[in-house]
């Protein structure tokens, strides 16, 4: 099996959050003008599309994305479906054999439909962080645009699961991923100084080969 991406698309038409940079490009200089290449530009919202949260996105002493090791986006990942689940709690995730799992990717019910910023999501009680501190899991991927419920100002669970050890990744797209074990690659850009950072997050069913 080949790599799948899991990626939103990044173009003129991606949903933002609200007041918040949307994303754009524009070819700034054209090969005509500049007599050999194209050159384009980019302007974005660090949180727009797929990306990885840093712990300073939310907390001004923690460490910036270009601080954290790029291990972490990089390995075996486990896809969890819970589309019949009202809230991702501790109670709600220990019901699914997590042993030996070190990334967990969270399918909900809120399908994947890049354009539009979803109203409504399923968030992270922030009771899971301990539970997956304690089941040995530093990264968790959700396919909405936070952990959080969306109008949260003290951003409970991303505190949670950074106390806990527990990196975060956004919107990535799972509507037509079955559960089980994969690899993953998702690696953020070394942005200096920045709060999170856009990736191309790709996946691969473990043991299925080149």
């Amino acid at each position: 099996m080949t790599w799948i991406d899991i990626s939103q698309p990044l173009n003129s038409k991606i949903g933002h959050w609200p007041g918040d940079t949307p994303f754009s490009y524009e070819t700034v200089y054209t090969k005509e003008q500049t007599g050999s290449v194209n050159i384009g530009k980019i302007t974005t919202s660090l949180h727009s599309g797929t990306h990885v949260d840093a712990p300073f996105h939310f907390d001004d002493r923690g460490p910036k994305i270009n601080e954290l090791d790029i291990n972490l986006f990089i390995g075996p990942a486990r896809v969890i479906d819970m589309t019949d689940q009202l809230q991702i709690s501790r109670e709600t995730v220990s019901r699914y054999n997590l042993d030996g799992v070190t990334r967990l990717l969270i399918k909900t019910a809120v399908p994947n439909k890049p354009e539009i910023f979803t109203e409504k999501i399923v968030p992270l009680d922030p009771d899971c962080g301990a539970f997956l501190k304690e089941k040995g899991i530093f990264l968790i991927g959700v396919d909405v645009p936070s952990v959080d419920q969306l109008d949260s100002k003290d951003m409970a669970a991303h505190h949670a699961l950074y106390k806990n050890g527990v990196h975060i990744l956004e919107n990535i797209m799972l509507d037509e991923i079955e559960p089980g074990d994969y690899d993953l690659v998702a690696l953020p850009l070394p942005i200096e100084g920045a709060d999170g950072s856009p990736v191309r997050a790709v996946i691969k069913k473990r043991g299925s080969g080149e």
